[in-house]
């Protein structure tokens, strides 16, 4: 098992006492001025319309925008849309649009953008296609109206129209080319309704967006003139830049934990844990192939899950920033998640003893058997470290195999040449949208990455995810949500160990950089730096 150094003691009580974070500022808006933020990797696309990257995710709500935003609790709150309602059944949803909002090229935004965007991301978008399975139609009765029409009730619908996830582009723009719409040149130099234009792109250093001086927000609104995004990959730069001024905001745990102590002490430096709700990541936890001859096997999975003391992971490997994860889904998603559940306790004793109940005793040198771990790089790899140490102390030896995501993927989803393994993910805003994928019989689908790769078949688990997939009362949908959560503590096809805090590291300059669930990902509208 992995031992607390006094180091790393230190570092996690030290995450514990980090100071409160700054939320929303009361500063008085100042006009002008240039900020610079950091993301770690180049983006593909500037629009999110048809990819989930991350450093897209991050750029495309300032010049592409969407029907909501969403409040720290999830509560929907006008964007491009300024009222809405749905009908009893839940298979109509009406939009009423913003009016006198122009497209950065002088035209006007209109019903028909909604509705060439909604079925656009059905077809699409790699999360869209879930999200608008049941879309049949929009109505566009008129050009503030937009009516969505579903084939059945879908009550995560109305938490997916933020812009990074469900972005409004215009149908004049992407129509005339075709199906191909991630080809569109559009998605290089993004023409939106957005609070920033879109100005340069120097591949492989930067990104430069300028103010809109027509944007439908107000004369005041953006209040900065220009917003410089820089392509850094390096994480000590990215710390080093924070601390000189060179970088003034950058979100999604930008540094390494380690350093964030540090620069917590830092009088310029401010760092903010909220804004990642809308994201919700990430989730870490343990997937068993259940086609292997030990993993088949229940007892085997209930005796792994006994011997892992998840206080050490969150201790060792995330100093503490995050919180344990008992169960499917994320304890951030206070909505859904079932707190009263029971969780299966660190006792090597009851491990051992499960094992021997399976039929797997030790051999002569102690080993009841040996099996491979994958993991990318990153948390993953130090997570199936402890693993290693931890499984052995009850007879199982691993061998933790490294992989970068491509071969990583081709393994566990195309081959299905894997044992277990250690393995991060996205859990988003609602289980139907984030968790569904990994437990659903319906969803093992070789080759699709981040899918169902242990190959669950569980009727309960099926019915409770599909109830809730459907059901339009907020509190039968949360107890089909504990129904399956309980299911999978059960049957333990897979093992939740922490859900991780994401972290955002600002110059104290940089006013209302978070200010909503989508933190950095949202269109800046509102930020200002203090003179």
């Amino acid at each position: 098992m992995i031992d607390l150094s006094r180091r790393q003691l230190a570092l996690a009580t030290a995450a514990l006492a980090l100071p409160a974070p700054a939320f929303a500022q009361v500063d008085t808006p100042r006009r002008g001025g240039t900020l610079t933020m950091a993301v770690v990797d180049e983006p593909p696309t500037l629009v999110t319309l048809a990819t989930t990257a991350q450093s897209s995710v991050i750029v495309s709500a300032k010049v592409t925008e969407g029907l909501l935003a969403y409040d720290f609790d999830l509560n929907p709150q006008p964007q491009l849309a300024t009222e809405w309602s749905q009908s009893e059944d839940g298979l109509r949803t009406t939009f009423k649009l913003r009016q006198g909002v122009k497209w950065h090229d002088g035209q006007d935004f209109t019903s028909a953008d909604v509705a060439y965007s909604l079925m656009t991301l059905k077809r699409v978008h790699p999360r869209g296609q879930s999200t608008f399975q049941n879309l049949e139609r929009v109505e566009t009765p008129d050009p503030h109206t937009a009516i969505l029409v579903l084939s059945r009730p879908a009550p995560y619908l109305l938490g997916a129209l933020v812009a990074c996830e469900s972005p409004i582009v215009a149908k004049h723009i992407y129509e005339p080319s075709g199906a191909n719409v991630a080809a569109n040149p559009n998605g290089a130099a993004p023409i939106g309704t957005g609070p920033f234009r879109f100005k340069e792109w120097a591949r492989g250093r930067y990104l430069i967006y300028e103010r809109n001086p027509d944007y439908w927000g107000g004369p005041d609104k953006p209040y900065l003139d220009r917003v410089i995004v820089r392509f850094m990959g390096d994480a000590s730069a990215r710390s080093i830049g924070l601390e000189t001024g060179e970088i003034d905001l950058a979100g999604w745990s930008p540094v390494p934990l380690s350093d964030v102590q540090r620069l917590s002490q830092l009088p310029q430096i401010a760092i903010e844990t909220r804004g990642n709700e809308y994201q919700n990541n990430l989730f870490y936890r343990i997937e068993f192939n259940l086609e292997n001859r030990y993993f088949s096997n229940e007892k085997v999975r209930q005796a792994i899950a006994h011997a892992i003391d998840k206080r050490v992971i969150l201790a060792v490997v995330f100093l503490n920033y995050g919180v344990i994860a008992n169960g499917p889904v994320s304890p951030n998603l206070k909505s859904f998640f079932d707190a009263s559940m029971p969780s299966i306790p660190f006792d090597l004793r009851r491990a051992d003893a499960l094992l021997d109940e399976a039929g797997f005793p030790r051999g002569a040198d102690g080993i009841r058997f040996r099996v491979t771990q994958d993991a990318q790089a990153g948390p993953q790899v130090q997570i199936a470290q402890y693993m290693r140490s931890s499984l052995r102390r009850v007879g199982i030896e691993v061998t933790v195999r490294t992989e970068d995501l491509g071969s990583y993927v081709r393994r566990v989803y195309t081959d299905r040449n894997f044992d277990f393994n250690a393995q991060g993910s996205t859990q988003m805003f609602d289980p139907t949208i984030g968790t569904q994928r990994f437990y659903w019989s319906k969803n093992f689908r070789p080759g699709v990455p981040y899918s169902n790769g242990a190959r669950y078949m569980s009727p309960a688990a099926d019915d409770a995810l599909e109830a809730a997939a459907t059901e339009i009362d907020p509190a039968k949908r949360r107890e089909h949500f504990s129904r399956f959560q309980r299911q999978i503590n059960t049957d333990v096809p897979a093992i939740g160990l922490v859900a991780q805090a994401q972290i955002t590291v600002a110059n104290k300059r940089v006013v209302n950089h978070t200010t909503t669930a989508e933190g950095v990902s949202a269109n800046f509208a509102n930020v200002f730096l203090r003179s």
